[in-house]
C-alpha cells in the first residue's frame, strides 16, 4: 500500500512531505528542486534570499526581490513540474513586495510564520496561489481562520500545525519550551483539526491540517497521519543531503553535533530559537557583537538593543564561516550521522511509514 495522496486545493501531492523552509539560504533551489521532482513540496526560504547578491549589503531590498525572482525560475528550471513553495516571515519589513513578487511568478505555494498573515489573502486575490499560515495552537488557528473567512470569504489551503521541536524562531514562550513533550504534537494537531471542522462543513472543503517540528523517521511520520495529519513537514533531515544548498561546513555541524550542543537561544528578534551552541553562541552569550550597519530586514530586532545581527550570522552560516554564523537546528539534529540524497532519504522515510502504518 501506499502512504495518502497529500490535497492541497485542486493538486494533489504523491508523497505528503513538505520540506520546510530554512534560512537564510539553507533551502535554496537545489535542495527545493530536489524534493519536488521527488514527490513532495519543496519550498524556498524568502528571508535574507539576495545574501549573495553584490549589492547586498548596500540594498538588500532590490537584492532581494531580483534574487527572488531569478532563484523561483531557476527552482522551476530545476524541477518543470515539481509543486514549489516559498515561506516568508510576516516580520519581515519587506513582506508584501516580496508576497506579490512570488505571486507575479507564479510560486504554487506561501507559507507564512513568525505572526499571524491577516493580509496574504488579499496578496494573492486573483492568483491560483495556495495559502498556508503556520500556528502553533488551536487558538491561533481559529484566530486566522475567522479572519480570513470573515475579511476575504476565504480560507487557508492547509495550515501548518509546527510544535515545540522545530528548529529556528519558535511560536512558544521559553519557559514552555521547558518541557517539550507537553501538549505533544499530536495532541495540538487533532486540536486544530477540531477547531477547523466548522469551516470545512460551512465551505464543503477539506483544510490539511500538517505536522511539523520534531519529525524524523518515517515512524514520526506514520504517527501524525494517525492523529489525523494529512501530511508533515521536515527541515532538518533535510540539511545533511547533498543538494542542501548550504556549505559542506554547515552540513557537518549537523553531522557532528551532540544532543547537548543543542540549546535554546533568545533571538535578537524578540522569540526563543533553537540552535547549536557553537563558538559563535558562545562568544555572544557572554560578550555580544556590535552592529555596524543595520539592513532593517525583521520587525522586533532594534539593532541598538540586539546583542548581534541575526542576519549577518544567519549568512556566515550558510556560507560555511561557521565561527561568525548562526546554526538553527530541530531537536534531532544530533542524530544524522552521514550524508545522502533526497531521493534516498524520502524513499527511506516512505518505506519506514508504510512500514508503520500499514503494520
Amino acid at each position: 500500500m501506499n502512504l495518502p495522496f497529500l490535497t492541497i486545493g485542486d493538486t494533489r501531492i504523491a508523497i505528503p512531505i513538505i520540506q520546510g523552509a530554512m534560512g537564510v539560504g539553507v533551502s535554496g533551489p537545489k535542495l527545493s528542486a530536489a524534493v519536488a521532482n521527488a514527490g513532495g513540496v519543496g519550498v524556498l526560504s524568502g528571508v535574507g534570499i539576495g545574501y549573495s547578491e553584490v549589492d547586498y549589503d548596500k540594498n538588500p531590498v532590490k537584492a532581494d526581490l531580483r534574487a527572488l525572482v531569478s532563484k523561483i525560475r531557476l527552482t522551476r528550471k530545476l524541477s518543470p513540474t515539481g509543486f514549489i513553495g516559498i515561506n516568508f516571515l510576516v516580520a519581515m519589513n519587506n513582506y508584501v513586495e516580496m508576497v506579490k513578487t512570488a505571486v507575479n511568478e507564479g510560486i504554487d505555494l506561501i507559507i507564512s510564520g513568525a505572526g499571524l498573515p491577516t493580509k496574504l489573502p488579499e496578496l494573492v486575490k486573483g492568483s491560483k496561489v495556495k495559502i498556508a499560515p503556520i500556528v502553533s495552537s488551536r487558538k491561533a488557528a481559529a484566530i486566522i481562520t475567522k479572519y480570513w473567512t470573515r475579511n476575504y470569504n476565504r480560507l487557508p489551503d492547509l495550515i501548518i500545525v509546527e510544535g515545540k521541536k522545530a528548529g529556528g524562531h519558535l511560536g512558544f514562550k521559553e519557559e514552555a519550551l521547558l518541557n517539550p513533550n507537553k501538549p505533544s504534537l499530536a495532541s495540538i494537531v487533532q486540536e486544530v483539526i477540531e477547531v477547523l471542522k466548522p469551516y470545512c462543513e460551512k465551505f464543503n472543503r477539506k483544510i490539511p491540517v500538517i505536522a511539523a517540528g520534531g519529525i524524523f523517521t518515517g515512524a514520526d511520520i506514520a504517527k501524525q497521519l494517525k492523529a489525523g495529519a494529512a501530511g508533515v513537514q521536515m527541515a532538518t533531515r533535510f540539511v545533511a543531503t547533498e543538494e542542501c544548498d548550504a556549505n559542506i561546513a554547515y552540513k557537518k555541524a549537523y553531522i557532528e553535533a551532540r544532543e547537548d550542543d543543542i540549546l535554546i537561544i533568545n533571538s535578537p528578534v524578540g522569540l526563543p530559537g533553537r540552535a547549536l551552541n557553537n563558538p559563535f553562541i558562545k562568544r555572544i552569550s557572554s560578550a555580544g557583537e556590535k552592529i555596524l550597519k543595520c539592513s532593517h530586514c525583521l520587525q522586533g530586532c532594534n539593532p541598538l538593543r540586539a546583542p548581534y545581527c541575526i542576519s549577518r550570522a544567519l549568512i556566515n552560516a550558510v556560507k560555511g564561516n561557521l565561527e561568525k554564523g548562526l546554526i538553527f537546528v530541530g531537536s534531532n539534529a544530533y542524530r544524522i550521522k552521514e550524508m545522502t540524497t533526497v531521493s534516498k532519504l524520502i524513499e527511506e522515510l516512505v518505506n519506514e511509514a508504510k512500514e508503520a502504518l500499514f503494520k
